[in-house]
C-alpha cells in the first residue's frame, strides 16, 4: 500500500515531513524515547527505502526509532493508527501550527497510545511557551512529585508518576552460582584455554586462564497486596516491578487479597500497559479484604517450588492490615522464612513518622521480616536498590524492623 494514501494532504506538496514530525511527537507522548537525531535518521532512511510500500516504511521507522523491546508493540499500534486515519494525523500536525481545531475519534487500544493521540487542550500557538514554562518548572514540579505520597496524587499526577516509576531500576544483588566460566581468577585452571594460549606463543605457557564461578541475581518472589487499603499503591508498584525487574531470569509475582493470584504469566508480557490489563483480568479480589495467612498457605501448598534452594529474595508489599488469624499468619511466615534467603517487608505506612506495627498482622510481620522498607513515593523507590543491598549484606540473624521512615 503506498504511503501517500496513508497521510493527509498531497504527498507532492511536501506534507510528509510535517507528518513525520507529528508522528515523532506522538511517539514521545507515548513514552518512546525519540530525539532530534533519531528523527533526522528516520528522514534519511525513508529517502533510501522509499514510500512505495507501507510495510517497508513501518519496518524502517521501527528500526531507527525504537530502542527498547517493550516499546515495539506501542510503536506498531501508533504507526497503524497515525497513518491510517487522516483526521488524527491532521490534528497532531495542526498542533504545531498557529491555529488548530482538529477533531478525531481516538482508537481503542493501549492507554499510552490513546494518550499520545489525544489532542492538546491548549492553543498550539502557546506550545513553545508551554515548553518554556515546563522547562522552568521541571525541577520544582519533579521534586514535589518525587516526595508526594502515591495515595494523595490527583488522577493526572498519578499517571505521570506511574510513567516515571517505570524508569526506575532495581539492581538485585548477585550471588556466586555453582556453574563456572573462563576468567582471570579461580582455583582451577581452564586447560583448553591454557593449550590455546600456548599454541599462539609457540608452545610457551605465558598465560594461565582459570575457571571462576558465574554470578547471577538472586531469584525474586514478589507478593503484592491488592486489598482496598492498598489499591492506590498496587497498580503503580506492579508497573514499577514489571519494568525494574524485567532483566531477571527468575521472577515470580503473586497478588493477594482474600486469595492468592499468580501474575507471573502477565509479568512476562513485554509491554507494561498490556501487563496491567492482563493482571486486572486475573485478579478477582481487587480492593477487597486481606488474608495474608491464607494466601501464604496457598503458596506453600501449590507453589512451593517457586522458592529456589533457600536463595530466593521475597518482597512482601503490604500495609500489614490483615483480617485473618494471627497464629495462622505466624505459622506461614515461619515456613516462608525457612525456605527463602531474606523476607523484606515493603510497607507504605512508613510514610507516617513514628509508625508502629500495632495491628495483629503487622505485629507478626514485624517479628519475622528481615527488614522493613518504605515504598510510598518515587524517592523511596529510587532508594530501594541501595536499601536492599544494605540489608542483604548483613550477616547473622534477621535484622528486625530496619525501616526507612520519613517523607
Amino acid at each position: 500500500m503506498p504511503i501517500a494514501t496513508m497521510q493527509p494532504g498531497n504527498a507532492h506538496g511536501g506534507k510528509f515531513a510535517d507528518n513525520l514530525t507529528g508522528f515523532g511527537r506522538a511517539l514521545r507522548r507515548a513514552g518512546i524515547v525519540v530525539d532530534s537525531a533519531r528523527m533526522a535518521l528516520a528522514s534519511e532512511v525513508l529517502a533510501l527505502v522509499g514510500l512505495a510500500r507501507r510495510d517497508d516504511v513501518g519496518a524502517a521507522l521501527e528500526a531507527v526509532l525504537v530502542s527498547r523491546e517493550r516499546d515495539r508493540d506501542a510503536f506498531r499500534e501508533l504507526f497503524d493508527t497515525f497513518f491510517r486515519d487522516p483526521a488524527i494525523a491532521s490534528t497532531l500536525v495542526a498542533q504545531m501550527l498557529p491555529i488548530a481545531d482538529g477533531r478525531a475519534e481516538l482508537p481503542k487500544g493501549r492507554a499510552r497510545v490513546r494518550d499520545a493521540l489525544a489532542p492538546s487542550k491548549e492553543r498550539p500557538g502557546t506550545l513553545d511557551q508551554k515548553v518554556e514554562r515546563d522547562a522552568a518548572m521541571t525541577a520544582s514540579a519533579l521534586a514535589r512529585l518525587r516526595h508526594a505520597d502515591f495515595n494523595t496524587l490527583a488522577a493526572s499526577e498519578y499517571h505521570l508518576v506511574e510513567r516515571l516509576a517505570r524508569e526506575i531500576r532495581l539492581p538485585i544483588p548477585q550471588f556466586a552460582a555453582r556453574r563456572v566460566r573462563p576468567g582471570n581468577r579461580g582455583a582451577r585452571l581452564h586447560w583448553p584455554g591454557v593449550l590455546r594460549a600456548a599454541a599462539r606463543t609457540g608452545g610457551e605457557v605465558v598465560r594461565l586462564p582459570r575457571m571462576q564461578r558465574r554470578t547471577q541475581p538472586l531469584p525474586l518472589l514478589v507478593l503484592v497486596d491488592v486489598s482496598g487499603s492498598m489499591q492506590r499503591y498496587a497498580r503503580l508498584l506492579l508497573a514499577f516491578l514489571h519494568a525494574a525487574t524485567r532483566h531477571l531470569r527468575r521472577r515470580d509475582v503473586f497478588a493477594f487479597g482474600t486469595q492468592l493470584t499468580d501474575l507471573s504469566g502477565a509479568m512476562r508480557l513485554a509491554d507494561t500497559d498490556r501487563m496491567l490489563a492482563a493482571a486486572s483480568q486475573c485478579i478477582d479480589d481487587f480492593a477487597g479484604g486481606t488474608r495474608l495467612g491464607q494466601s501464604l498457605a496457598s503458596l506453600r501448598q501449590h507453589h512451593a517450588r517457586r522458592l529456589v534452594g533457600r536463595r530466593t529474595l521475597v518482597l512482601l508489599v503490604t500495609d500489614g492490615l490483615d483480617t485473618g488469624e494471627p497464629k495462622e499468619l505466624g505459622h506461614e511466615l515461619d515456613w516462608l522464612c525457612r525456605h527463602s534467603h531474606r523476607l523484606l517487608w515493603l510497607n507504605p505506612l512508613l510514610r507516617f513518622d513514628g509508625y508502629a506495627p500495632l495491628a495483629r498482622g503487622a505485629k507478626e510481620l514485624h517479628a519475622r521480616a528481615h527488614g522493613m522498607l518504605a515504598v510510598h513515593n518515587l524517592d523511596k523507590l529510587d532508594a530501594l536498590a541501595a536499601s536492599l543491598a544494605t540489608l542483604l549484606a548483613r550477616r547473622g540473624p534477621a535484622v528486625r524492623a530496619t525501616s526507612t521512615t520519613g517523607k
